[in-house]
């Protein structure tokens, strides 16, 4: 629902923006507004801009009694934005906001009192209340009453573990977990992460990472969704320093979500029958990552210098901007191989795609890099000591992809330059994975 409190990828989305203008902005009536989203925005920016005053005027604007829809959508906001800052001072606050009619708002205001750790006996009776309200994001009030620790919570939890809704039922299941060890039931999320919708798929996975599943981590990294989700899942479940998990390998399982073969991932849904090029090629833009595998797996089979002209075509138009289609896209490079002439223009994006650091691209970085390792290795090499250093590359899903490239290139018998040398003996990287995955490749070094 919102970014970590903890994030700042996104926050500056005004740079423009003063601290002094946002808060002039906030202080004007509706009516004088030039637009009817500057409030919105004005409540935003002052995330980046913590302190009294900036805290003030969004209480203030918790306060106001207009009713417009600026003004809604801005108490929405000003909500995020006093939990992001970790104003304890805004829960009372923000508990008024549980009785609202506008129903995001209350979803908001229940995730920022879990961020602000209320423990007010009044405002948490009102929260378990809204659980018998179908009108309400009741999966955001289980996740925060269970991130409350509220164990007074568990009859109500426990009476939704059969509901019709797949988030509310995984999220009852998941927090049961978390409050009284009720573990009966955990197996059944791992139905949940095959379901027809992606957005049941996605919140199957955030409960098996709330419930501490461990044993369903096999199952989420079949799941098919974006790789965010199951590298996340990865990274938040895998016991600390260990090599293996039940019966997984953490550097195999790290390689093969890097490499996000539709092969390794459990579709759920089908072609009844073959489809026309177009039509493949556009269903990589859709937001349904299942579909998006099933047309990546299809496109593989096709010749990719008569496929060229119209993957080059949705990429001018297109796909060099969305985010989703871009990374569909790069995985297509790297999977065909019969490009002909047009080999040069296919590496010449990968290599641009490296080093594009727009932060809505960066799950293409390394997908880009294992593209251009099947295209040209010999181009990649160049890059080895830049996307090896934490120094200058600090996507460590970057450093261990180039890993990943060296090590392949070391066991295929190719030269990798002196250039990967220093990189094994000047530092130990920040990230524990890369740093598994750099020692592996040093004995593999060891062993020609």
């Amino acid at each position: 629902m919102n970014e970590p409190v903890s994030s700042t990828r996104f926050n500056n989305i005004h740079p423009g923006l003063t601290q002094e203008e946002a808060l002039r902005i906030l202080a004007l009536p509706v009516d004088q507004l030039e637009a009817s989203s500057d409030r919105y925005m004005a409540a935003a920016q002052l995330l980046n801009f913590p302190g009294r005053q900036s805290e003030f005027a969004l209480l203030q604007l918790l306060a106001d009694s207009d009713d417009t829809q600026a003004t809604l959508l801005a108490k929405r906001k000003a909500v995020e934005v006093l939990a992001r800052l970790g104003c304890r001072d805004a829960i009372k606050s923000i508990g008024t906001c549980l009785v609202s009619d506008d129903h995001y708002l209350v979803e908001n205001a229940a995730w920022a009192l879990h961020q602000l750790d209320c423990q007010d006996h009044y405002i948490i009776k009102q929260m378990m209340a809204l659980l018998a309200d179908q009108r309400q994001n009741r999966r955001v009030l289980i996740q925060s009453l269970a991130g409350l620790g509220l164990v007074q919570a568990v009859p109500e939890i426990r009476s939704l573990q059969d509901d019709d809704a797949p988030g509310v039922r995984g999220a009852a299941i998941a927090a049961l977990a978390t409050l009284d060890g009720s573990r009966d039931r955990i197996l059944s999320l791992g139905e949940l992460l095959f379901l027809p919708n992606q957005m049941d798929r996605q919140s199957a996975i955030q409960d098996v990472i709330d419930a501490g599943a461990t044993e369903l981590l096999a199952e989420v990294l079949r799941a098919p969704v974006s790789p965010v989700f199951r590298m996340r899942a990865v990274r938040l479940l895998w016991p600390q320093s260990q090599p293996l998990s039940n019966g997984l390998s953490l550097l195999e399982t790290l390689d093969s979500l890097l490499l996000d073969s539709p092969a390794s991932l459990q579709l759920v849904h089908r072609y009844a029958e073959q489809q026309e090029s177009l039509f493949l090629i556009n269903e990589l833009f859709g937001t349904d990552f299942s579909r998006c595998y099933l047309a990546l797996q299809a496109l593989a089979d096709e010749q990719g210098d008569r496929l060229w002209p119209l993957l080059e075509q949705r990429w001018l138009e297109e796909a060099h901007n969305d985010y989703g289609a871009h990374y569909f896209f790069l995985r297509l490079f790297s999977m065909i191989d019969s490009w002909g002439d047009e080999k040069g223009k296919v590496e010449m994006l990968c290599e641009d795609a490296i080093f594009n650091r727009r932060p809505q691209f960066a799950k293409s970085r390394p997908a880009a890099i294992l593209a251009l390792l099947d295209l040209q290795p010999v181009r990649l090499r160049s890059h080895f000591a830049q996307l090896l250093d934490p120094e200058a590359e600090s996507n460590w899903e970057c450093r261990y992809a180039t890993w990943m490239a060296v090590e392949q290139m070391v066991s295929t018998g190719m030269s990798v330059g002196t250039q990967v040398l220093p990189q094994f003996n000047n530092f130990t990287d920040p990230c524990a994975f890369v740093e598994s995955k750099k020692q592996s490749v040093a004995r593999l070094f060891a062993d020609f």
